[in-house]
């Protein structure tokens, strides 16, 4: 594991914590992969907005940091998954307060929020389940 790409330079948990999880799709491929592992092509699609350069580097630097697991297949056509680790697990279990804090105070009570703007899911409003496949 990589963890700590600039030793020396944090400054506390908080510094540290943020360097690994900092970009702006690395909690939201934490939050697809909590669900079940996926292939490349089906966080693209969960992740509106984020475009492939963008996916493999975040993916790479998670893997690099010991949060995901990639597996390649030896099958043809190839295949590839990503997993959290048991890392990524504990990481995805210290973010969900920061969720819950974000549903009560940013979007409010469900019965506000716009179903018509389609940006809830079914499992919103639950907390990530560590060691949950």
């Amino acid at each position: 594991m990589v963890v700590g790409r600039r030793p020396g330079a944090y400054v506390c948990g908080i510094d540290a914590a943020m360097d690994v999880v900092g970009g702006k799709w690395k909690v939201l491929v934490l939050w697809a992969l909590n669900e079940r592992p996926c292939r490349f092509g089906e966080l693209r699609r969960e992740l509106a907005g984020v475009t492939e350069k963008v996916l493999a580097a975040q993916l790479r630097e998670l893997e690099a940091d010991g949060i995901v697991h990639r597996e390649a297949y030896d099958e043809v056509p190839p295949r590839v998954e990503y997993s959290l680790t048991p890392l990524g697990v504990s990481l995805n279990a210290a973010l969900a307060p920061l969720g819950a804090w974000g549903r009560e105070n940013i979007l409010g009570p469900r019965e506000e929020r716009s179903a018509a703007a389609g940006e809830m899911r079914e499992h919103d409003d639950v907390a990530p389940v560590p060691g949950r496949p």
